[in-house]
């Protein structure tokens, strides 16, 4: 089986398509641009010469702007130093930075300002994360390529009005906001300082992103030194990903079994186990990853796919999910893969309950590949369910740094062995499309042109239940 995964590989032409990646060729062939995330957090030597002094210039911006941020030196309004920081994005821009700032500890020393995330347009969302905040001591950077994403922009404004309602004082949006963004026009406009502009270049996508400016929150929660670590772990996996012959080569053999699984073994969902509770962010870091990126239809050339893309991938925060959902992973009637995901040394003296989570992470991959052929049908299970079991010495910037390049680098090899491009996501624009003219229709009670029955129907509904607000 391996030889035939590797004879694939070499068929798809996989190690040469990973050199046109670094190299920096457009391989996101419908938008005609490289993706260069990988130049993020390689040594300036190694980095393309098109973005090499960008890179550089603006990454030490950035750590400067942090530093500055977590030791207290950069201050709201009235002087006092910022306590809290929210980072307004969503999507790409949104789940790896919260993922990391929520599985990394800080540093010994100073305690860094507390950080918030809201992605969601929703007003309970936006009210969660204000509650109890001080204005003179917030600070707020918003994230979006384009400066127009209408979820982010819609909680900016709200953030930003919150704030002015609460000093009276235009001028105090540029002690209080920065942004991250192509559109630095967009972000003047909005009240943004200069010094508190970073650039979003168009050869990083979204979910690629955590390692340029978009990490702000990430530099300003592990520090200088941290974020230096978690680049450089990534680098290694790239060093890897890149000299490492087929078959011992991580991401790749990831991207081998998971079409595999995916196509011949009837895997059609996967599931992300996170058996450590500060990765219980991964699953939705992976699944916007592998989902976003290789859920297509329709391959590089135009033709449609032959073949099934990418899984429906989902997990959760273990053993919690023992009790939840792993009775159909044993028993149920469809066939589901998985990635096991543990930390062999924690960070705390519990010793007893990580060796109880490690005892249980190694049972459920056993349980799932053995099965039990009871007498008892009832307590029958199948097994041959196809599990990867990935172990961190210890969750530290550099392992994990390490770990979101491994999942980065799978969906890369899994897009190039089915053909399809995984750096564009057109199917997301649709309802983009359609939710501006239904808005319209809800704000004004004016019929949509071109809306279709249901949805017609659906805003009469609203529409007549609605209370005064």
């Amino acid at each position: 089986m391996l030889t035939a995964m590797t004879d694939l590989a070499a068929e798809s032409a996989l190690p040469d398509a990973v050199e046109a990646q670094f190299r920096g060729d457009p391989i996101n062939t419908t938008e005609r641009r490289p993706a260069l995330h990988t130049a993020l957090r390689a040594p300036s030597s190694e980095r393309p010469p098109a973005v090499r002094d960008a890179i550089e210039r603006e990454q030490r911006r950035l750590l400067d702007f942090a530093e500055a941020l977590r030791l207290g030196e950069r201050v709201g309004h009235t002087g006092r130093p910022i306590r809290t920081l929210v980072h307004i994005g969503i999507g790409g821009s949104h789940l790896g930075p919260r993922l990391v700032c929520e599985a990394l500890a800080s540093p010994p020393g100073r305690r860094p300002p507390d950080i918030r995330f809201l992605a969601n347009v929703d007003g309970h969302a936006v009210a969660t994360t204000l509650a109890g905040l001080d204005p003179e001591t917030t600070f707020f950077a918003v994230v979006s390529k384009s400066f127009g994403t209408e979820e982010t922009l819609a909680n900016a404004a709200a953030a930003r009005s919150w704030l002015l309602e609460r000093t009276l004082q235009p001028k105090v949006l540029a002690h209080h906001f920065a942004a991250i963004t192509a559109n630095v026009a967009a972000a003047r406009e909005f009240g943004i300082a200069p010094d508190a502009c970073f650039p979003m270049w168009d050869w990083v996508g979204g979910r690629f992103s955590v390692w340029s400016a978009v990490g702000l929150p990430v530099a300003v929660r592990i520090g200088r030194q941290g974020f230096a670590d978690f680049l450089g772990g990534a680098h290694r996996m790239d060093r890897h990903f890149r000299s490492v012959p087929v078959e011992r080569n991580a991401p790749m053999l990831l991207a081998l079994a998971g079409l595999l699984n995916a196509n011949f073994r009837g895997a059609s969902s996967h599931a992300v186990l996170a058996y450590d509770e500060r990765l219980r962010r991964l699953p939705d870091y992976v699944q916007q990853l592998e989902m976003e990126s290789n859920g297509k239809s329709v391959r590089a050339d135009g033709d449609a796919s032959a073949v099934h893309t990418a899984p429906v991938v989902w997990g959760g925060e273990e053993t919690n999910g023992q009790h939840a959902f792993h009775q159909l992973l044993h028993q149920g009637t469809r066939t589901v893969s998985a990635d096991l995901v543990a930390v062999v040394n924690p960070a705390h003296r519990h010793a007893e309950q990580h060796e109880r989570l490690l005892a249980h992470c190694l049972a459920q991959g056993e349980a799932l590949e053995r099965g039990d052929n009871a007498e008892d049908p009832h307590r029958r299970t199948p097994g041959n369910r196809p599990t990867t079991t990935i172990l961190l010495d210890e969750l530290t910037p550099h392992a994990l740094g390490a770990l979101l390049a491994l999942y980065e680098h799978k969906v890369f090899c899994a897009g190039r062995l089915l053909q399809i491009n995984s750096f564009d996501q057109w199917g997301v624009e649709l309802g983009k499309r359609l939710a501006a003219p239904i808005r319209q229709a809800l704000a004004s009670r004016a019929d949509p042109s071109a809306t279709d029955p249901t949805t017609a129907m659906l805003l009469g509904a609203i529409r007549g239940r609605r209370t005064r607000q």
